[in-house]
């Protein structure tokens, strides 16, 4: 059953990708988007968040990286919120239980959306995590596609550069 629930994952996000003619590419203006939370929250717009480096960071319960990523992610935020950074999390999950499952076991203290078609479409979602790393200008800087272990390093320094810190 769970690699049905896999398989399904896989087409849907190979779906996505098909159609996506509008990626958020690397010097580009990041899409603005206003999504609900998972959680049942108030719709978060990234334009919300103008001003601030904000990482969206796109992630699925079935995704065995997202794992290792968004308690990265989480320190990365606590550490870095104060000096003007963000992390928006965006769940692909068609089914909202899953997405909430996982964050039972992995909580995480910043925005959690959810959208399972037009966003990753519009952002060009390929990989799964992947994380676009966007300036306070709303310049996509940079993307980073998986997670591995030692990708917290590239990860850091690119949130320092664009905050405007020394890299230690």
């Amino acid at each position: 059953m769970h690699i049905t629930k896999l398989s399904k994952a896989f087409v849907a996000v190979a779906a996505l990708m098909a159609g996506s003619a509008q990626a958020a590419d690397k010097g580009s203006l990041a899409p603005d988007f206003e999504r609900p939370t998972l959680q049942g929250g108030p719709p978060v717009s990234l334009e919300d968040y103008r001003g601030k480096v904000v990482l969206v960071d796109f992630w699925a319960s079935w995704c065995g990286p997202c794992r290792q990523s968004m308690p990265f992610l989480n320190s990365l935020r606590e550490r870095y919120n104060p000096t003007g950074f963000e992390v928006l999390a965006v769940n692909v999950d068609t089914e909202v239980d899953e997405a909430l499952r996982f964050l039972k076991r992995y909580p995480v203290s910043y925005p959690v959306l959810s959208d399972s078609g037009a966003l990753p479409e519009l952002y060009g979602l390929e990989v799964m995590p992947t994380s676009y790393l966007i300036d306070r200008e709303g310049v996509v800087r940079h993307i980073h596609y998986g997670f591995r272990k030692g990708d917290e390093a590239d990860i850091s320094r690119a949130v320092k550069r664009l905050l405007g810190e020394n890299n230690e």
